[in-house]
């Protein structure tokens, strides 16, 4: 297999920085476009080529893949909190449903062949069974959810009419770092479970809320699929090379374990790891949250040979708690 020239577009964000580790450590040209919005410099590799722009910019994106060659995008530039979306619904349908067009139509005028899209299970909505297929009925409940799933809706046209094919990997909840410390997740005021946790370990923030204790779950807590980053990351490039071998041929694929854990469950993770006991502050249930979200990751596990490495809570802990100490040296902080 030909392994082409990648680029990575929010290269310098918490899963496109992995990903960018995953090509490069299995040997693939990769390039980068970040606005540095929400990225950082530092998350990258040295001697990878960057270009800090914008995904909409067709001239540039032009430039790009004139000069590296580019055969195939990854594409996780885009805003990704859940509450903010229904506040700033136009944001979220620019930064990732319009900004997603003039990228897909910059790859497909650049004669890129392959195109993996970040998508996300809140494409999914509140399903009624869990865990999830990729089958299961597509009924967003929020913005962020619907400007994904919009994309997906046009990389599927546009494959059926240019020589294009695609993947969109739908994630559950993101969680870990590189376990070589190398990258994590960094971005201020994140709102995902595991990092929130480890910042507060650190006493970083004063408390974990626990949004919601009356869920039909065994300890009353949503439940959730969470996935190591890096784990994930391989994903992608496993799921690159299924395009290439089968240029026909797209892709949607869960991209989670297959088992959940509550968020008592994890809180109490984070405690054993660090010896510490984090504060929870008990608070109502957030509005569109279900009990369960779990994948049935049958069909990736089928489809490519993916085999997950740390598929361990406390593993996924421990990596965020590391580069959450090493973070804190990056940007000076305590």
């Amino acid at each position: 297999m030909t392994k082409v020239p990648v680029l990575v577009t929010g290269g310098a964000g918490y899963i496109g920085s992995h990903a960018v580790l995953a090509l490069k450590d299995a040997g693939w040209p990769v390039s980068v476009i970040d606005n540095l919005t929400t990225g950082f410099r530092f998350a990258l590799p040295d001697g990878v080529p960057f270009y800090q722009g914008d995904i909409e910019d067709g001239d540039l994106l032009a430039r790009i893949i004139a000069e590296q060659g580019i055969g195939a995008v990854m594409h996780f530039a885009g805003s990704v909190v859940v509450p903010e979306s229904v506040e700033n619904p136009l944001k979220y349908y620019h930064n990732n449903t319009a900004k997603s067009r003039a990228l897909i139509e910059s790859a497909v005028k650049g004669g890129v062949r392959h195109f993996i899209f970040s998508s996300t299970a809140a494409t999914y909505g509140v399903p009624e069974v869990s865990p999830v297929t990729e089958d299961s009925p597509k009924r967003p409940i929020n913005p962020y959810g619907m400007s994904k799933l919009m994309t997906e809706i046009m990389l599927a046209d546009i494959a059926r009419a240019h020589p294009l094919n695609f993947c969109a990997l739908r994630y559950f909840n993101v969680a870990g770092a590189d376990p070589q410390a190398r990258t994590g997740q960094s971005t201020a005021g994140a709102t995902h479970l595991i990092k929130v946790a480890v910042e507060a370990a650190l006493g970083k923030r004063g408390h974990v809320a626990v949004f919601g204790t009356d869920y039909a779950t065994p300890d009353g807590t949503g439940v959730r699929d969470y996935i190591h980053v890096s784990d994930l990351a391989e994903a992608h490039v496993l799921a690159l090379g299924a395009l290439i071998e089968q240029p026909e041929r797209s892709l949607t694929m869960n991209c989670g374990y297959g088992r959940g854990f509550s968020v008592l469950e994890v809180l109490d993770a984070v405690d054993r790891v660090t010896n510490r006991t984090i504060v929870r502050q008990m608070e109502g249930r957030r509005a569109g949250d279900p009990d369960s979200l779990i994948s049935d990751n049958s069909r990736i596990r089928a489809t490519v040979p993916w085999v997950p490495k740390y598929a361990d809570l406390e593993t996924i802990v421990t990596h965020a708690l590391a580069w959450e100490r090493r973070l804190t040296e990056i940007l000076g902080e305590g």
